[in-house]
């Protein structure tokens, strides 16, 4: 047992863990500042999330010693009561802006949705792993279209467009991986299109249209749908090189940016840190994405190598949308910013997803 302990944390991927580590505490304390500005005198989301910083923190260990073959095993099972999941939140679920996506214990609010990505890469990286070396076929495609496409129609109910486009670019990314033939993009395109176009018709919702416009022109409606993006962009510029200093943002401290915690914690970021704040938390996720690729070439087993590309890709999706949706560039789908903003649920699943991410990178290296 401790010989084992000892071999895992000499292989254990030191700069990976700082990475994300230093990520986690420069969110605290852009959530700790925030809470300041909102006369939040309890501190009450800033001590959640320290609460579920530590957690996740001990379940990253956990899952870095959990076998990855194991998870391979049950992912056919995660993925039956990941569905199931997302149908019970349909029904029994708690209403949050909109979107019933969220169960609540004991004053804690969990979002099943973050965890379905996980599942998501786990059975989608199974499924491929043991096509490598048959021919990649159209049944194969569709196979593995259907089953991305069965829960993102289960998370547009909710809805939750942010989250489904999520797990589409999961699929893509890690289809694209897979070598599927170039044919299939144009398949991936018309879908696209098409379910586009009917979750427009049937599905959103005005505001969720309204965002989405407001991202060709967010000048016209900076008073309306238009104001967060505004204000971020406001909050972004009034930064300058170092910042005006954690706690006296001007537009997160005077409430001018709503969910300053939440999605455009980036803006507050580049407010209080400056550019200079800006380029070190860029240079985090920078390590991060480097170490996770040095670390791919010496994986030597199909599952872990599509299991990392679809980790990997998820994260940096999603960092780049949010910082997008600060910036004015992407529209505003509700996506946090992996690791720093506030969120319970987002934190503690890719605290999960780095566990087993170094968990894959230390079996490589035992057995390069």
């Amino acid at each position: 047992m401790f010989r084992r302990l000892k071999i895992y944390l000499r292989n254990f991927d030191w700069l990976i863990f700082a990475a994300v580590f230093l990520l986690v505490i420069f969110g605290l304390v852009e959530i700790y500042s925030v809470a300041l500005g909102r006369a939040s005198l309890d501190l009450l989301n800033f001590k959640k999330q320290i609460l579920f910083a530590g957690a996740g923190f001990v379940l990253l260990f956990v899952f870095t010693f959990i076998d990855f073959r194991f998870l391979k095993s049950l992912s056919r099972y995660l993925y039956a009561a990941g569905a199931l999941v997302l149908a019970a939140v349909l029904l029994f679920g708690q209403s949050i802006r909109g979107t019933k996506g969220w169960f609540t214990l004991a004053g804690f609010g969990f979002q099943p949705v973050e965890f379905i990505k996980i599942i998501l890469i786990l059975f989608l990286a199974n499924y491929f792993a043991n096509l490598a070396t048959k021919i990649k076929t159209t049944r194969h495609f569709f196979f593995s279209a259907l089953s991305a496409l069965f829960l993102i129609v289960l998370i547009l109910f909710q809805p939750d467009f942010g989250a489904a486009l999520i797990l589409g670019a999961i699929w893509l990314i890690m289809i694209l991986a897979a070598g599927f033939k170039k044919k299939y993009l144009i398949i991936v395109a018309l879908a696209a299109a098409v379910i586009l176009s009917a979750s427009w018709t049937i599905l959103f919702r005005d505001y969720q249209k309204q965002r989405i416009m407001t991202f060709f022109n967010p000048g016209q409606h900076s008073l309306a749908a238009g104001y967060n993006v505004s204000q971020a962009i406001i909050a972004v510029g009034s930064g300058g090189l170092v910042g005006k200093g954690v706690g006296f943002g001007s537009q997160s401290q005077l409430k001018f940016l709503p969910e300053a915690q939440n999605d455009f914690i980036f803006a507050v970021i580049a407010e209080e840190l400056g550019f200079l704040g800006v380029i070190l938390v860029l240079a985090f996720y920078a390590v991060f994405f480097w170490r996770c690729f040095k670390g791919l070439r010496k994986i030597n087993n199909d599952f872990g190598i599509y299991f990392l590309l679809g980790a990997t890709g998820l994260i940096f999706v999603q960092m780049f949308i949010n910082m997008g949706m600060n910036l004015g560039i992407m529209p505003v789908i509700g996506l946090s910013l992996p690791f720093m903003s506030y969120g319970g649920s987002s934190l503690l699943s890719l605290l999960i997803l780095v566990g087993m991410i170094e968990n894959i990178i230390i079996k490589a290296k035992i057995s390069y």
